[in-house]
C-alpha cells in the first residue's frame, strides 16, 4: 500500500498520539534496550528522576512545564509518578520528577517524555524571563508564525503560563479559555497605501472591544505617523506599534523617547507605546523606560529547551545510580518563606531540618499518578500562571 507522500498528497509531518504512546518517536536504542530486557529477563523494578544539570546561558532558574501531557502520555500504564506542580521555577540539580515502575513499561516513553518537559519548559522559562524583564508592562506572544503549527497551541500554552500576558494565535486561545491577543498586519496597511485610511477603515469594521493599536512605521517617520493617527482616531486610538526594521532603527530607544514626547505634547498621553520585532529580555530591559507593552515572537517561541536528563536511581528498591548521579529517591523542599531548597534523601526526616530565614519547609515532589491513575490534574492554566508570577518576586535574571 502506498503512503499519502508516495501518491503525491501533501501530509504534515507529525505523529499522532497514539504514534507516540505507541514510542514511534523513540530513540531506536530503546527499543533494542526494551528488546534485550524482554528476551534476558531483566524487566527489574526501577525509580527514575528528571533533573537539569544546567541551563542555557547561564540562565539562574527554569520553569517547569510540559507536564499535563506527560499525564496525558503515561496516564492507564502501571507507574506511579511523583512532580513538582507545574510552573514551578527550579535551580540545577533540582529533581522536577520521578517515575516509578517496571522498566519495560516506560522504555519506550523516555524520548517522548523528555521531548514534552524539555520544550515547554524552554518556552515557559523564556516567557517567564521577558515577564521578570517588563516588570508590569504587558508582554504578548507573537511566535506562533515561528513553530510548526501543529505545536501552536503548546507554545502558547507554554508562553502563557510562563508569565505572558496574551497569545496571538486562535486555536491556542481557545485552549486557554481567553481572546486572542493582536493588531493589524503590514499588509492591511499595505493594501490601503496610508496608515491612516486603514486605521480608519479598522475603526469602522472590528469589534470596540478590541483596542485600536496601529503599527506606523510601514511609509513614513514614526513620530509624524503617530502624531497623524493620533489626531485622525483622537480618544479611540488605544496604541501606537513600532515593528520598525533593524536596518532602520538607529537610536532606538531615542527614537521611541521623542514619539512619547510629541504624543504629550499634544493631549495624547493616553496613546500607548507598543514595541516588537527582536524583543527579548535584554531589549525589554532597555527599552523600559519608554515602553508600554511588548510583542515578543521568536525570542519565546524558539527558545532554548531546558536540557533535562531522565536516569534511574534505584534498582528493586536499592539506590543505584551511573557514574556522576547521586542515587536514591530524593525529595525536594521549598521554605515557603524565602523559596530557598533543599534536597534530601527521601527516606531521611526533616524535623531537624529549618529554613536558615525560620521558614517552613514544603516538599514539592507529590504523586500525580499511581498505579496509572492520575491523582492530582494540572490545575487550569490561569492558576499556573498566577503561580509562576508569585514564585518569581523571590528570583532575579
Amino acid at each position: 500500500m502506498k503512503s499519502d507522500s508516495e501518491e503525491g498528497t501533501p501530509r504534515f509531518h507529525i505523529a499522532t498520539p497514539q504514534e507516540i504512546r505507541d514510542g514511534k518517536t523513540t530513540d531506536i536504542y530503546f527499543v533494542r534496550t526494551h528488546e534485550i530486557i524482554e528476551k534476558k529477563g531483566l524487566n527489574r523494578h526501577v525509580k527514575a528522576e528528571f533533573i537539569a544539570k544546567g541551563f542555557h546561558d547561564d540562565w539562574p532558574w527554569a520553569v517547569f512545564s510540559g507536564l499535563e501531557e506527560i499525564l496525558s502520555l503515561v496516564e492507564g500504564l502501571p507507574l506511579t509518578v511523583r512532580a513538582v506542580p507545574e510552573g514551578t521555577v527550579f535551580r540545577s540539580y533540582e529533581p522536577v520528577m520521578e517515575i516509578e515502575g517496571n522498566y519495560q513499561d516506560f522504555c519506550l516513553l523516555e524520548t517522548a517524555i523528555l521531548g514534552l518537559m524539555c520544550q515547554s519548559s524552554g518556552v515557559a522559562t523564556k516567557a517567564a524571563r521577558c515577564k521578570k524583564a517588563a516588570g508590569s508592562r504587558s508582554v504578548l506572544s507573537f511566535g506562533a508564525r515561528r513553530v510548526h503549527p501543529a505545536l501552536t497551541p503548546m507554545v502558547d500554552r507554554s508562553a502563557y503560563i510562563g508569565g505572558c500576558d496574551g497569545i496571538s494565535a486562535v486555536k491556542g486561545a481557545e485552549m486557554l479559555g481567553i481572546v486572542p491577543t493582536g493588531t493589524m498586519p503590514h499588509a492591511l496597511i499595505l493594501l490601503f497605501g496610508d496608515t491612516v485610511r486603514a486605521a480608519q477603515a479598522f475603526d469602522e469594521i472590528v469589534d470596540p472591544n478590541v483596542g485600536r493599536v496601529v503599527l506606523i512605521d510601514t511609509f513614513n517617520d514614526e513620530k509624524f505617523e503617530a502624531i497623524h493617527l493620533a489626531e485622525a482616531l483622537r480618544e479611540k486610538l488605544y496604541a501606537i506599534r513600532l515593528d520598525t526594521p533593524s536596518s532602520r532603527r538607529g537610536n532606538f530607544p531615542r527614537m521611541i523617547e521623542e514619539i512619547r514626547w510629541e504624543l504629550d505634547i499634544r493631549g495624547f498621553s493616553h496613546v500607548k507605546i507598543f514595541v516588537s520585532g527582536g524583543m527579548d529580555e535584554y531589549k525589554i530591559q532597555q527599552l523600559n523606560p519608554y515602553v508600554d507593552a511588548y510583542g515578543v515572537g521568536t525570542a519565546i517561541s524558539n527558545a532554548p529547551v531546558v536540557d533535562f536528563s531522565m536516569d534511574i536511581i534505584e534498582i528493586e528498591g536499592k539506590p543505584f545510580a551511573k557514574k556522576g548521579k547521586m542515587s536514591g529517591s530524593k525529595q525536594l523542599y521549598r521554605c515557603s518563606r524565602c523559596l530557598k531548597d533543599q534536597v534530601i534523601f527521601q527516606n531521611r526526616g526533616i524535623e531537624e531540618m529549618t529554613c536558615e530565614c525560620g521558614g517552613t519547609l514544603e516538599p514539592l515532589l507529590r504523586p500525580v499518578i499511581v498505579q496509572g491513575k492520575i491523582e492530582a490534574p494540572v490545575p487550569h492554566p490561569s492558576k499556573i500562571r498566577e503561580y509562576v508570577l508569585s514564585q518569581l518576586e523571590h528570583f532575579s535574571l
